[in-house]
């Protein structure tokens, strides 16, 4: 246990021990990809994960009772599969950029494909355009089969040196 008032490894000048920016440049530093989505809690309600695969950041978004939309089918509600494929895209800009500043969604659409089944669902962002303010990003959620997605999405996030 670290003791009380000890700076966190990664902790910025002028900062206090345990703030976000701390925390987040600590995970980044670590290469805590599960770390950074811990500073988040929406994507603790939603049960997100991170693991790299390759040259890849996946975000796994565990399945859990509270997340399905149509009790009936049953099937995954259409927002919780748009704020994971908006997170896998957040998430993956932080992971790759140079700065600790929370991009800022300028547009995102999603396209729903297929029924999303009470599992868990993957996804990654992939970006296709890095400008000095504005990213383009790509994104893709699948369950079993990461040939079959069950939804794609594209966002333009504005981006900030920090």
């Amino acid at each position: 246990m670290t003791p009380p008032g000890t700076p966190l490894p990664g902790t910025l000048p002028g900062t206090l021990p345990g703030t976000l920016i701390a925390r987040m440049t600590a995970a980044k530093a670590s290469q805590d990809y599960q770390g950074l989505l811990d500073l988040v809690p929406y994507a603790s309600f939603l049960g997100l994960g991170a693991t790299r695969q390759g040259d890849e950041l996946i975000t796994t978004m565990r399945y859990g009772d509270h997340l399905i939309g149509n009790p009936m089918l049953p099937a995954l509600h259409g927002g919780t599969l748009g704020a994971l494929l908006e997170s896998a895209a957040i998430f993956e800009l932080l992971w790759r950029a140079e700065t600790i500043v929370l991009p800022k969604t300028i547009t995102l659409t999603v396209d729903y494909l297929r029924s999303g089944a009470p599992v868990e669902t993957h996804a990654r962002g992939v970006v296709t355009r890095h400008g000095r303010r504005v990213t383009n990003v790509r994104m893709e959620a699948w369950q079993a089969d990461r040939s079959a997605p069950v939804a794609t999405a594209h966002a333009i996030f504005l981006v900030m040196r920090g």
